[in-house]
């Protein structure tokens, strides 16, 4: 089977969003977290985050949802820290309230977008994997360019991740799945494919919910080589 390959192009360019914008209610205690966050919550700019780079393994979740399991992989990796970014903010506000709460202090959150952070804020090289899980499939076909997954973002990753480091994905939507696995094929720098789901990685509660509408959820994992 020929799986569709995404356009390839530079760079995707600036103000193409790569999500939808919710209109949910933030609450008061999501709220109340945002007031008071300077632990956690680190403000978007366009220069070098102040973290450990090359110091302690360094984990970038590109959009968390409601953060479960940003939560429980922060807990199970606690050598690790875990830059959780998301654009909605009642889900940053419930991810810092409740990381606050369970007493977490190796996740940090920002309200960006993921790749303005990755393009600006990243330094090259730095990044021990990448995690997306359930990116938006965009189904249709005229909506494929604001797609996350695709070669231009593939080649910012890349030069993002340590020698050796992956990109974490999951999926529930098939198109999107041959997409995904197209793209990377035809990326020079990068190993893997279709995995199991591993211990680590939680059930969510928008998984349970894809599965019992007969949707299926492939992981996906890919380790970066030697693009040469």
């Amino acid at each position: 089977m020929v799986r569709p390959v995404p356009p390839a192009s530079t760079v995707m360019p600036r103000g193409v969003r790569t999500f939808k914008p919710r209109r949910s209610r933030i609450t008061r205690r999501e709220a109340a977290a945002l007031e008071d966050s300077r632990d956690v919550l680190l403000t978007s700019s366009r220069s070098r985050l102040p973290l450990s780079w090359g110091e302690v393994p360094i984990v970038l979740e590109i959009g968390f949802g409601a953060g479960e399991a940003t939560r429980a992989m922060a807990v199970a990796e606690p050598e690790t820290t875990i830059l959780a970014v998301d654009v909605h903010t009642p889900g940053v506000g419930r991810l810092v309230a409740d990381v606050r709460g369970q007493g977490i202090t190796n996740v940090l959150v920002m309200e960006a977008d993921a790749l303005t952070v990755l393009e600006d804020c990243i330094p090259p090289n730095s990044l021990s994997s990448v995690r997306t899980f359930f990116p938006d499939p965009w189904p249709k076909a005229r909506h494929h360019k604001r797609r996350l997954i695709q070669g231009s973002v593939i080649d910012l990753v890349y030069s993002r991740l340590t020698p050796g480091g992956s990109w974490h994905i999951a999926t529930d939507w098939p198109d999107y799945l041959e997409w995904i696995l197209g793209a990377f094929d035809a990326h020079p720098g990068f190993d893997g494919g279709i995995i199991d789901r591993p211990e680590s990685r939680p059930i969510t509660h928008y998984e349970r919910r894809a599965i019992s509408e007969g949707r299926g959820v492939a992981d996906l994992e890919f380790t970066k080589g030697n693009a040469e």
